[in-house]
């Protein structure tokens, strides 16, 4: 009823100036919490596709191709350096073993990062953007599956807000979309199935870098067999210093010149693998029979079993395609996997394995033993080039994913620092490239051998794969809207063999599997923590919102005063006025010449246009020059320093003030029922119902703006005619005024609350919010920090929550 409710307003809409009218939820004080969902696509005149494609030509698509084998390749092409040797840990028994191994390693190549990354997986992206957070933003869009009730009508408005309509045929999308709404258990399992295979991702970054390094490193011994394996780690962790040392110069120089490094140790690879296949035996090529698979198990039973954990080494690193999906296209991907990647590491392994049958002894150190002689010296140096990039691209990819947790209230606040002009998604983080760098050298020295390492790595691939399983089941219910005869298939096939290669180092637990568990744990925990109290204070904030009654009695309680700048006080309430404001005028009966309730908004989609940033509406009347202002950011955009800022809300605030006077009015009274549904909570139904808009009470009665202001376009006035010469000079009077206390001095106002549990929680609640939240939030960066506030123009207001 109410999907059919927002198609009859969308068609019923008229234009002002090529842009929709449209209800603004800012306008509502305590504005409640829909549970119909998302205005769907078809409100925004859009006709979209689930998936994005970039149009590029052939000639940019063959560009993204050849880039993307630097940066996306570097982890799975590096496999064969320690597959073989993670898999016959106690040596070859019988030598046709290798034909089942051979036939088990290409055909999970075919299977998990063919079939079903490049040319499924990609096609879940986030207008074109890749990963586990993409996905669980793009279920979102779809569903309110969200834990914070800041959701807006006026959000599915914004141009990259691609969505389609539910047809009424599948109904089967309509019921998955209530389902997960309706249920709080199901939001928590996705948001659960995100964090972790967020937290596995990171415990990658830190032990790629280690198994990469120490499997180059180790060909030293080939030339220098007096060199001993403590040795070889310790010079393994110096590179790693350095590696973790210049990650503050960024990846924009170094990441984009990496792919002529690793086209050339494909090429090397691949030129070996022919020489050891025509030189040592042939006959390998029958692997491709998959009868082997079956023999192989036969003859091993348990064993085989176990030495999956080293067999699906060869698929590492198979994340960062979709991960990485933003700065290329599905098309570049397919076709570099395709034709450059897949024969190359295949042919390695065919090459490896036809070695061994003749040299079964040397499985420990394959790779190097298998490298004709005057070739040794120029496949290291290569070798160990490629193992240095393939550990840069999972350290940044940690620091994107961490940086898009934080920007969606998962993760305490870091300094995130933007390193490419360029391309916005490659970010570095300081203090998490300090714990990651500390992290990889221990991991190092403690474990020492590629195989135990291999033992943890395992169990990070497999989970997040098995992850992605899940959640891509669910975007192709609620969004693709696939036939459940494809789907049911999908998760049989997929599912089943990340599950028996999952079951396979879980059972290596003691020999190093403990590791991402561990350290899974600790993220998840932290992410958690710091998520659920974020969601409690939201709620609070929603809860204890200031009425128009409560406003008035302020005023006359207090005599307030104006000074002189602009005040920005943020909060993270997307309508109403915090809790915070009267506790400021109670502290301090003082309020800035010109007064914006800032609120700082990441929109479950990538990117918001500049031009569709900023949303505003008045507090009070027109003299007031109090506002509400909405800065929407997509989760992989750049919050700008505190000076861009105010200049860019300042400027858009000046746009509003002149577009306001030029926009068809509408009056609420005719859109809220329509858009709005049930409210929060029986407690603060009554706060709604009582209370009339806070403009509503005291503006002039004058019509309801409409706030969606578009920087650089002009709206044409309607029903109200030509403006008049009186409203001219007002709107250039009150720009004028904006502009002079701008430049007196911005002031921003943040509140400083502590967070405790309310006097009737639980034990485990206490625990959770008095003590761990307060150890997250006093060791991590606060709110000034984290927009790049300076100190002198920081004005902090303490109150205390109890939740």
């Amino acid at each position: 009823m109410a999907l059919e409710t927002d198609k009859r307003n969308s068609r019923e809409a008229k234009k002002v100036g090529g842009n929709f009218q449209r209800h603004d939820s800012l306008y509502g004080d305590a504005e409640r919490v829909s549970d119909t969902g998302y205005v769907v696509s078809e409100c925004c005149g859009l006709d979209t596709h689930t998936y994005y494609m970039r149009q590029d030509s052939w000639a940019r698509t063959l560009h993204l191709a050849f880039q993307c084998i630097g940066v996306i390749y570097g982890d799975i092409g590096t496999s064969p350096l320690y597959v073989y040797a993670s898999t016959f840990t106690s040596g070859i028994s019988n030598v046709d073993d290798l034909y089942g191994v051979l036939s088990l390693i290409l055909y999970s190549l075919i299977l998990l990062p063919m079939i079903k990354y490049v040319f499924i997986v990609l096609y879940a992206n986030d207008n074109g953007d890749g990963g586990t957070f993409a996905l669980y933003s793009l279920i979102s869009r779809y569903a309110k599956v969200s834990l914070i009730p800041n959701q807006q009508a006026e959000d599915a408005m914004v141009s990259n807000y691609a969505l389609e309509t539910v047809s009424a045929p599948m109904k089967r999308a309509q019921w998955t979309k209530e389902m997960l709404e309706s249920s709080k258990a199901a939001k928590l399992a996705i948001f659960l199935l995100t964090v972790l295979g967020t937290s596995m991702v990171i415990s990658d970054g830190v032990l790629t870098p280690a198994i990469s390094v120490i499997s180059a490193v180790s060909g030293l011994q080939q030339k220098a067999p007096q060199l001993k394996q403590d040795q070889m780690v310790w010079i393994s962790v110096a590179i790693l210093v350095v590696l973790f040392a210049v990650q503050r110069f960024g990846t924009d120089k170094v990441g984009y010149s990496f792919a002529p490094i690793i086209l050339l140790w494909f090429m090397f690879i691949a030129g070996i693998g022919i020489y050891n296949l025509v030189e040592y035996d042939i006959g390998v090529l029958r692997a491709f029979y998959p009868k082997y698979i079956v023999d192989y198990f036969r003859r091993n039973g348990r064993d085989a079993w176990v030495s999956l954990g080293g067999i699906l080494l060869c698929f590492t690193g198979t994340e960062a395609m979709f991960a990485d999906l933003g700065h290329f296209n599905i098309r570049s991907i397919q076709l570099s996997f395709s034709f450059i990647l897949f024969p190359a590491v295949s042919l390695a392994y065919i090459g490896q394995a036809a070695f061994l049958r003749k040299h079964p002894e040397h499985v420990h150190d394959t790779f190097y033993k298998s490298i004709p002689g005057p070739m040794f010296w120029p496949t290291f140096i290569v070798a160990v080039s490629a193992a240095i990039i393939a550990s840069q691209a999972m350290i940044s990819g940690s620091f994107a994913i961490i940086s898009q947790s934080q920007t969606l209230g998962c993760f305490p606040r870091v300094k995130v620092l933007h390193t490419s002009k360029l391309y916005e998604g490659q970010v570095y983080i300081p203090e998490v490239n300090f714990v990651l760098g500390l992290l990889c050298v221990v991991v190092t020295l403690a474990f020492k051998t590629t195989t135990n390492i291999g033992n943890a790595y395992g169990i990070c691939v497999t989970a997040v794969m098995v992850i992605t399983t899940i959640l891509l089941a669910v975007v192709m219910l609620l969004i693709w809207r696939v036939s459940i005869w494809l789907i049911i298939p999908f998760c049989l096939v997929f599912g089943s063999i990340e599950t028996v290669y999952l079951s396979s180092v879980l059972y290596k637990f003691k020999q190093g599997g403990y590791l991402p568990i561990v350290s899974a744990t600790v993220l998840v925990t932290i992410m958690g923590v710091w998520h659920y109290v974020h969601v409690k204070k939201y709620w609070y904030e929603l809860e204890h919102i200031v009425t128009n009654q409560e406003m008035q009695e302020l005023a006359q309680a207090h005599d307030i005063k104006r000074t002189s700048g602009v005040g920005f006080l943020y909060t993270e309430l997307v309508q109403g006025v915090p809790p915070i404001f009267p506790h400021l005028i109670e502290k301090m009966p003082f309020v800035h010449s010109v007064l914006v309730f800032v609120s700082v908004k990441h929109l479950p989609i990538p990117r918001v246009e500049v031009a569709e940033r900023f949303r505003f509406r008045r507090v009070e009347s027109r003299i007031s020059k109090m506002f509400r202002c909405v800065a929407r950011y997509g989760y992989i955009d750049t919050v700008e320093g505190a000076k861009e800022f105010s200049a860019s809300l300042v400027e858009g605030l000046q746009s509003y003030i002149e577009e306001g006077h030029f926009m068809t009015t509408v009056e609420i009274e005719d859109t809220e029922p329509e858009t709005t549904t049930t409210s929060i909570t029986e407690s603060h139904t009554r706060t709604r119902s009582s209370t009339v808009h806070i403009e509503e009470a005291l503006r002039p009665s004058e019509t309801t703006e409409l706030t969606q202001p578009r920087m650089g376009s002009s709206y044409s006035a309607h029903s109200s005619g030509r403006i008049s010469d009186e409203q001219s000079r007002a709107i250039a009077e009150e720009k004028q005024f904006v502009q002079r206390e701008l430049q007196k001095g911005v002031v921003y106002i943040l509140g400083e609350t502590e967070i405790w549990a309310g006097p009737n929680s639980s034990f485990l609640k206490k625990i959770v919010v008095d003590y761990m939240y307060s150890f997250l939030r006093k060791n991590f960066r606060q709110g000034e920090k984290a927009f790049a506030i300076p100190r002198q123009q920081v004005l902090k207001v303490g109150m205390v929550y109890e939740i």
